[in-house]
């Protein structure tokens, strides 16, 4: 099984919005007949990769373990079901790290399988491995779930707490290797998330840089106003066909109908939500990401919209990059309430603690 979440592991920026799964065949002496990992939305999912390394390799399969680390699905989908073709291929016994949370499976790949006479088994949920197998597909099992994405914030800040200058300048506030570091956290969301103010202020294009991916996320950019420039630098990483990068504004005017117009001829999905006081309603703006099949959504916004998000308890797990540098007074991480008492404040735990260069890694989560 490890060695299973290995293969899942090295699908971590392929999958979307498909869970990131690994499969290994082996004989009951523990030899590996074939592995394998779940390919891009559309291809074939672990379970089959295995299957046809196991034949590339000229062994039978009948009679061997499969070791899965998640359920094999046994829904119609991109795909065919997987708890048929492990049991057509003569697999004697399945073990999967966990239940598929997707209402469509839910077991039924399981209950399939030994209706066929195959053997299965999940681990303990409270185990280690099963434990790296829900980390691997948190935000699949957040969307199934919760019907919401995982959403994850990325800083970078002082020690003293401030992501820019008084005057909004913050490049580069931590080194070389907390930035690539950040691109490969980029790298493995469904989407990222931004608001108007970074785009006015940076011009950015928002892409994963630095590194070869399979894949770009999509954008997401909160703009009650509508006040994206035509010729803002991130409309040029549009992509073309279904998996290819999409951009969603999402506004709360219907002001601008030219300019929403050339927007969507440009082929950005101009989104109404809106919500209070003139603003994005930011919880339906979520709940419209999951039924858009996001499954992680990383977010790197100014303070502005990173405290709105905080505010209404949107935020699942903190990405922070801790400068050894003083800057003073600034920009902080997020614009929050002066609160009255202690009692107050936003609890969170330190999940991962990692040096990157000089700098250190923070992944919280909420206590």
């Amino acid at each position: 099984m490890q060695r299973a979440l290995e293969w899942a592991q090295q699908a971590l920026w392929l999958t979307s919005p498909n869970p990131r799964v690994g499969c290994v065949i082996t004989r009951p002496d523990g030899t590996v007949l074939g592995e394998g990992h779940t390919q891009r939305a559309g291809g074939p999912h672990a379970e089959i990769m295995a299957l046809r390394d196991a034949q590339q390799r000229g062994h039978p399969v009948q009679g061997a373990t499969a070791w899965v680390t998640l359920e094999p699905c046994a829904h119609q989908g991109r795909t065919g079901p997987c708890c048929d073709a492990l049991a057509a291929a003569g697999i004697g016994r399945v073990v999967a790290a966990m239940t598929d949370p997707n209402p469509q499976v839910a077991g039924q790949g399981l209950q399939r399988l030994a209706a066929a006479g195959v053997q299965v088994s999940t681990l303990d949920p409270s185990s280690e491995m099963a434990r790296q197998a829900r980390e691997l597909n948190i935000g699949f099992f957040s969307r199934m779930e919760r019907g919401l994405p995982w959403t994850r914030m990325k800083v970078a800040t002082s020690l003293d707490g401030q992501s820019a200058l008084a005057n909004g300048q913050s490049q580069w506030i931590t080194s070389p290797e907390a930035r690539q570091d950040g691109h490969a956290w980029r790298a493995r969301a469904c989407a990222l998330l931004t608001g108007i103010g970074t785009v006015l202020e940076d011009d950015p294009l928002f892409t994963v840089r630095g590194m070869t991916v399979p894949r770009q996320p999509h954008l997401v950019v909160v703009d009650s106003r509508l006040d994206l420039p035509l010729s803002a630098r991130l409309l040029k990483t549009l992509g073309e066909g279904d998996q290819a990068r999409q951009i969603w504004l999402y506004t709360a005017t219907t002001d601008h109908a030219d300019k929403r117009r050339s927007l969507e001829q440009m082929g950005v999905s101009v989104i109404d939500m809106p919500g209070a006081g003139g603003k994005v309603d930011l919880a339906g703006l979520l709940r419209d990401l999951a039924r858009r099949e996001i499954n992680e959504l990383h977010v790197e916004a100014g303070f502005k919209l990173n405290g709105s998000l905080i505010r209404e308890g949107l935020v699942d797990e903190w990405l922070v990059y801790l400068a050894p540098q003083l800057l003073g007074p600034g920009q902080g991480l997020a614009h929050l309430p002066v609160l009255s008492n202690l009692s107050e404040a936003i609890r969170l735990g330190f999940h991962a603690v990692d040096r990157m260069g000089p700098d250190v890694r923070l992944l919280l989560r909420r206590a």
